[in-house]
């Protein structure tokens, strides 16, 4: 078998034409990788950063294509500097070594050691790689793990043992420590040479250095490994999120009737309507509440931001309403303290609110509002949104007062409460024909014998429209 001394320098170069080829590929493919690159550059998050360590191994491998596809037409290159001494520069993260003369990284090198006169022969680009002087000579066969890390030894000596006894290919990775003290990964393969009786005569390696590779390949890990935590904690955070709207949203999903042994009390129906699949959870409430003056507490009311933050949130400004309007607290100095309470609260957040205390006995409706869309009132087959009372959105300013309106109803008058996502939303013309199609069921709605019937002619309305979040919605139908 020849000797495969300096194998990245063949003795016979191949066809010009096909490696010019070759070459000319790759630059297209490397440039066409700069554009992918560019585009990932602005990416934020896991996302970006597993993108930009993919396209950052993808150049690593290209650049080493490219390297290798010059060695094989041109062989090895010229001397590193006119004294012959090869010059190191470390790179600024401690990593690239560019010590060539036209400033390339050295990535591959050769050796052959002779084990019939103990002799050994190295490449220039070898030297260059273990950061080892020419007139140092190479290293001994028996020597060469003296640079390598003490847990990569075993691994050496288990190749060389099987490459010198049993003739097996050398094939393996293990990391050195140069005089200078920087740590390279070398990828090393080789084969032993057979005399004419077939013992081994010698061994033959090409080394490679693959630490940039392998740093690129760390980082890919490292980002893929980021990223599916993050997805992973999304997923925890989105599950939280939703038990715990389950756990505080009022839990009846049939009609309510409040309060239960009054002439004019509410028949009352709700329902959340989930966000968009993959969406994230919202701070969306609704509530029905027995007062024990006998009044009647309705609100609906949204906070923003999404995921536990907001649905905790969510629990709070719902369970001071409650708290609040158990207490007697009238809707418009109750909305005064939900502000304050958000001006108090570890987290800054905005919300809107509408909230409606009802008297069955004088069937007068007090509300007050908070940034909030107006409840629609729909009597005998027509409707109209109440005239709101002075409110601007909670959290929105210190000391904000809110105005508070009445409206006497009528029996079998239909209200209609919800949050801004029900309405669907366009983004050149604002909500589009929303407020127009939920007037327009005015007839349907009075026609409806149940606050259940009206609520299910608006989630069929409304129901299947793509939204980015979660919406709820309330109807209280007056008893006769």
């Amino acid at each position: 078998m020849p000797s495969h001394l300096f194998a990245d320098r063949p003795a016979q170069p191949p066809e010009p034409a096909s490696v010019d080829a070759l070459i000319s590929q790759a630059r297209r493919l490397r440039g066409s990788l700069d554009a992918v690159r560019r585009d990932t550059a602005a990416g934020d998050g896991a996302q970006g950063r597993w993108q930009r360590a993919l396209c950052d191994l993808a150049v690593h491998q290209l650049d080493d294509l490219h390297d290798q596809l010059g060695q094989l037409k041109k062989g090895l290159p010229p001397p590193a500097a006119s004294d012959g001494r090869a010059q190191t520069q470390p790179g600024p993260d401690g990593g690239d070594v560019r010590d060539s003369a036209d400033g390339r990284h050295t990535r591959i090198g050769s050796a052959e050691w002779n084990l019939l006169t103990d002799e050994a022969s190295w490449s220039e680009g070898l030297f260059r790689i273990f950061g080892r002087s020419p007139a140092a000579g190479p290293l001994p066969l028996d020597e060469l793990g003296s640079t390598l890390f003490s847990e990569d030894q075993p691994l050496l000596t288990a190749m060389l043992t099987a490459c010198l006894v049993d003739g097996t290919p050398l094939d393996g990775e293990f990391r050195i420590v140069r005089p200078d003290g920087r740590v390279r990964t070398l990828h090393m393969r080789g084969e032993p040479v057979l005399d004419g009786d077939g013992c081994t005569a010698s061994m033959w390696a090409v080394f490679r250095d693959v630490s940039e590779l392998r740093r690129s390949q760390r980082a890919v890990h490292e980002s893929r490994e980021s990223l599916r935590h993050r997805r992973e904690i999304a997923r925890t955070e989105h599950r939280l999120a939703v038990e715990l709207q389950e756990a505080v949203l009022p839990p009846w999903r049939t009609s309510l009737r409040l309060p239960h042994d009054s002439a004019g009390a509410l028949d009352v129906a709700s329902h959340h309507l989930p966000s968009a699949a993959g969406a994230p959870i919202g701070g969306d409430w609704y509530d029905a509440l027995h007062l024990p003056d006998g009044h009647t507490l309705l609100t609906v009311g949204d906070l923003t931001g999404h995921g536990v933050t907001a649905t905790s949130g969510m629990a709070m400004m719902l369970g001071a309403l409650r708290g609040m309007g158990m207490a007697g607290i009238e809707p418009g100095p109750l909305m005064g303290w939900l502000n304050r309470l958000l001006e108090a609260s570890v987290q800054p957040a905005l919300g809107s609110a509408v909230c409606c205390r009802y008297d069955p006995g004088s069937r007068v409706l007090s509300w007050a509002q908070a940034g909030h869309p107006a409840p629609l009132l729909v009597r005998a087959g027509t409707g109209r949104t109440l005239a709101p009372p002075e409110g601007v959105l909670l959290g929105a300013t210190t000391g904000a007062a809110y105005g508070q309106a009445e409206e006497r109803l009528e029996a079998g008058d239909v209200l209609v409460l919800h949050t801004d996502g029900l309405l669907p939303y366009d983004a050149g013309l604002g909500r589009a024909d929303g407020p127009e199609r939920l007037l327009a069921l005015a007839p349907r709605l009075s026609a409806a014998s149940s606050a259940q019937d009206c609520l299910r002619t608006v989630v069929e309305e409304f129901g299947g429209d793509g939204r980015e979040g979660g919406a709820c919605v309330l109807v209280a139908r007056i008893g006769t």
